[in-house]
């Protein structure tokens, strides 16, 4: 029979209980990999119920370093029996299959085509442990040493990551290095080890951090300058918060004093949230809101009020499933257009698109300057596959001699000096106004603010060329945007070639593979990931360019294309759509398949585009 053979290079899957303790044994496994040297990057797929439903987790061994689901599973760890078919269904022939052979199974439950492995884990926890819940949560730490035992993963780096959880805590150190040598003793005695798969000690890692983006972003929130947050919790943003105040008090709390220089409010709403951000916004501090697609829908007049009365907002939307409460604990990028036209009217919204945790660092603090800047709020479009899961990455780099864009913000000295204050006028041409903040002058500089029409000096108004005004010059300040969000980034066929492919944020990582993997075919693309809405020039270049575009991401009305049709003109024809939606993070090979596919036959159906549906 074929077996799969592979060295620092395979897809592993878990297929666990929600709510049995799998997920931290699950997660020390991508770990022990990791300190091996060799590149992991895990994915924890998790029903939005407390316990009981199935749970997968995925971890992708690649000494090549892709960080995307590749698509294919080499080794299944089948735990749940209420998802056994499709689980066994998904590995690939000549894979293997590790499972608690406690109970018998029938022939037929199996295939003829892959590598079992039975280890009778509920017997031997039962024969060890006579606590219930001790039996269930060990289990998994069980099946961790056997597995380290036929992939070679070294015993003293799962005993060091031990000591490092459990420190201060000597008796659950014990108990969990002992559940871990009952796996591999069974291992060592009973089972054909090593398999094809194995891990390899390595040095593909280097200085790369292991981190997920939510915490990025909230760290990237402390060093923007954010002193204000408010938010209502929300699967899947609640942690960029928890981070927040964790960073917080260790960063923002004065040594000498113990004054807590930040405010914190998880306010009973997100209405009351995005509230307290505008009016923090509007007092000169930086604030930010962190939620998800159901807050922004809440949030959207408060929004349309920051837009027109052009209060510095900074919102942090990590997407998941839609609409209405749809599916909380899967991914999705389908809240584009809602942001980037939200609240009512002729408004648009600033958009930053990050790829990994790195970027959600870098993004968020950008996105506090740019607020300030442009007067508006922005939005930094995480989703639940970069937010929740542990990336590695680049460093977080900060140079310490950068100071804070405020933009136009007028002194007290200016206004002293009579300089004239018309909060709502163009004087430059970017269309970005001067502001003052309150207390800036005794006497000068105070304005009124409201979500009604006004002139250039904030005086009510409801003539129409005021109004004409007004909206056009915050289209020219949107123009100004474009300049100055993060550019995309080119990644030039190696030869020439008429088609093109524009992708972002967390459809990344899955690209890169796929970029390879079509050019090793013959199949040769120019490349432009989007960082940032509104467009910048260099991609209505890009577009100029090509005949056809493939446009890939993670929802099912290919709403970036609707943004590139809508905002550029460009004719629908030539974008094509590449569309991923069933709530699991794009796969290199769903990528690949479906622009061969077109390639090759010219044609895409609706279903080709949606192929890929298994959990």
């Amino acid at each position: 029979m074929k077996r799969i053979e592979a060295v620092n290079n395979f897809v592993i899957k878990f297929a666990n209980v929600n709510g049995s303790g799998s997920a931290s044994a699950n997660e020390l496994f991508a770990k022990a990999i990791l300190r091996m040297g060799v590149p992991v990057s895990p994915r924890n797929i998790f029903p939005s119920n407390i316990q009981g439903l199935p749970t997968w987790y995925e971890a992708r061994v690649c000494d090549r370093g892709y960080q995307g689901r590749r698509g294919g599973i080499d080794m299944m760890v089948a735990m749940n029996p209420q998802t056994w078919d499709a689980d066994v269904a998904e590995l690939e022939p000549g894979g293997y299959l590790f499972y608690d052979s406690t109970r018998p199974l029938p022939p037929s439950k199996f295939r003829d085509d892959i590598h079992v492995i039975g280890m009778p884990l509920t017997e031997i926890c039962n024969a060890v442990y006579t606590d219930p819940r001790q039996r269930q949560l060990f289990k998994n730490i069980v099946y961790v040493g056997a597995l380290s035992v036929l992939l070679e993963i070294e015993p003293e780096v799962l005993e060091k990551l031990f000591s490092e959880q459990y420190k201060g805590k000597e008796k659950l150190l014990a108990s969990n290095v002992q559940a871990l040598h009952l796996g591999r003793d069974f291992a060592k005695e009973h089972l054909q080890s090593p398999l094809g798969i194995r891990v390899q000690r390595s040095n593909q890692v280097g200085d790369k951090i292991f981190v997920d983006g939510n915490s990025a972003a909230a760290l990237g929130c402390v060093y923007g300058g954010a002193t204000v947050a408010a938010w209502y919790p929300i699967t899947p943003s609640s942690s960029v918060a928890e981070a927040f105040q964790s960073y917080c008090a260790k960063y923002r709390v004065d040594t000498e004093t113990g004054r807590h220089n930040y405010a914190i409010v998880q306010a009973e709403d997100e209405l009351a949230s995005i509230g307290m951000v505008v009016g923090a916004g509007w007092n000169g501090a930086r604030a930010f809101t962190a939620t998800s697609g159901p807050g922004v829908s809440l949030m959207t007049e408060f929004l349309g009020l920051a837009y027109f009365a052009e209060i510095p907002v900074t919102i942090i939307n990590v997407q998941r499933g839609g609409p209405s409460t749809g599916m909380p604990t899967r991914t999705q990028q389908a809240d584009l257009i809602s942001c980037a036209y939200a609240s009512h009217g002729d408004t648009k919204h600033v958009l930053l698109l990050p790829e990994d945790p790195h970027e959600c660092f870098e993004h968020a603090a950008a996105a506090l300057d740019l607020a300030d800047r442009l007067q508006t709020p922005v939005f930094v479009m995480s989703d639940l596959d970069i937010g929740m899961n542990q990336r590695l990455c680049q460093p977080f780099n900060w140079d310490d001699s950068r100071s804070y864009d405020r933009g136009k913000v007028m002194s007290a000295e200016e206004l002293e000096a009579g300089k004239d204050f018309g909060r709502y006028k163009d004087v430059d041409g970017d269309g970005i106004p001067w502001r003052t903040l309150p207390g800036t002058h005794p006497t000068k500089g105070s304005y009124f603010t409201r979500g009604t029409t006004r002139n250039a000096y904030a005086q009510y108004s409801e003539r129409g060329p005021d109004y004409i005004y007004n909206v056009e010059r915050l289209l020219k300040k949107f123009a100004t945007a474009a300049t100055l969000v993060p550019q995309p980034v080119l990644r030039p066929a190696a030869q020439k070639t008429r088609l093109g492919v524009i992708y972002f944020g967390s459809t990344s990582p899955a690209m890169n593979e796929a970029l390879d993997v079509l050019t090793e075919a013959g199949i040769h693309l120019d490349a432009l990931r989007l960082r940032a809405f509104p467009f910048p020039s260099s991609v209505v270049q890009f577009l100029a360019e090509h005949d056809e575009v493939f446009v890939v991401e993670q929802n099912r009305d290919g709403q970036m294309r609707s943004l590139l049709v809508n905002e550029l003109d460009v004719n629908p024809a030539r974008l094509v759509r590449v569309l991923h939606f069933d709530g699991t993070p794009i796969t290199a090979r769903f990528i690949t398949q479906v622009i061969t596919a077109h390639v090759q036959h010219g044609v895409m159906s609706p279903q080709r585009e949606s192929k890929e549906r298994v959990f």
